[in-house]
């Protein structure tokens, strides 16, 4: 068995998410934003970008029994009450059809689990990430509704203070969080944002 494969094997969080019905580990760094933020209310609309394999859409649902639109290049397996879009989430083609779906709905939550495809080079990974993070925002300028609510993955490096900079233009309240499902070694951090001012 591989190194990867044990560890996954060990893994607490991975070894709940199978037990729970979750479809990723990821699930439970969601939940603990969740349960320390209390993001997601009943009957929210949200849009969750970087959706597959559909972990935090899942618990999107579970928390809001609202209206829940999932966007990846990948596909997610039918999930009851998902709207999923199949598409690049960077793209402006992924965002028109997202439009299509609302019509003149704004959303209450935008959730950004974006990452790029890690090459271990850690500048290259948060020049990427940052990049991800900027466009999850314009899903915040285009999308989210005054007083609504953002959470987006980022890595810790010099690009992250600027992301923040741009974050509390546009909210009120803005927090970094690591939750305890994150690995160890992992440089990544959650931006919960809570009450976009209005434009």
């Amino acid at each position: 068995m591989s190194r990867w494969k044990e560890e996954r094997r060990r893994d607490f969080y991975y070894k709940e998410a199978k037990k729970l019905g979750y479809r990723a580990r990821s699930a439970f760094k969601l939940i603990e934003i969740q349960q320390r933020f209390g993001i997601i209310k009943r009957g929210d609309r949200i849009i969750d970008l970087g959706a597959s394999p559909g972990g935090w859409s899942q618990v999107a649902l579970e928390y809001s029994n609202g209206k829940v639109i999932g966007i990846d290049i990948l596909p997610v397996k039918k999930l009851n009450g998902l709207i999923f879009i199949k598409g690049d989430a960077t793209s402006e083609d992924t965002k028109e059809k997202v439009k299509e779906e609302l019509g003149d709905e704004k959303v209450d939550v935008v959730l950004s689990d974006l990452s790029p495809n890690l090459s271990g080079n850690r500048y290259l990974d948060q020049a990427r990430s940052f990049w991800l993070c900027m466009k999850a925002l314009e899903y915040v300028d285009d999308f989210l509704r005054e007083g609504g609510r953002f959470v987006c993955k980022g890595f810790e490096g010099s690009d992250l203070d600027e992301f923040l900079k741009e974050v509390r233009k546009r909210f009120k309240i803005v927090r970094k969080f690591s939750p305890r499902a994150s690995k160890k070694r992992s440089r990544e951090v959650y931006i919960i944002a809570i009450g976009k001012r209005s434009s």
